[in-house]
């Protein structure tokens, strides 16, 4: 179960990507790449997207399960 969430689970909290590709780096490729899909759906078919051109969900700052207190943070 681990690997489907850190390999396989697309996390609402991450931009719809898995953790994994977070961590390795692959965050802002993938992003990218969707961007760029979404551009061309939104030339080809413009009336497909009632409030206007589609933009990708931003990546997080920083994402906790269990957050250190916010002095380790360097936030006070």
């Amino acid at each position: 179960i681990v690997d489907w969430y850190n390999y396989e689970h697309y996390h609402s909290g991450l931009g719809l990507l898995t953790p994994a590709m977070v961590h390795h780096g692959q965050a802002h490729q993938t992003q990218t790449q969707r961007q760029q899909v979404l551009a061309t759906a939104y030339q080809i078919h413009p009336e497909r997207f009632v409030q206007g051109q589609p933009t990708i969900a931003p990546l997080p700052i920083s994402v906790w399960i269990n957050p250190p207190p916010a002095s380790d943070r360097g936030e006070g």
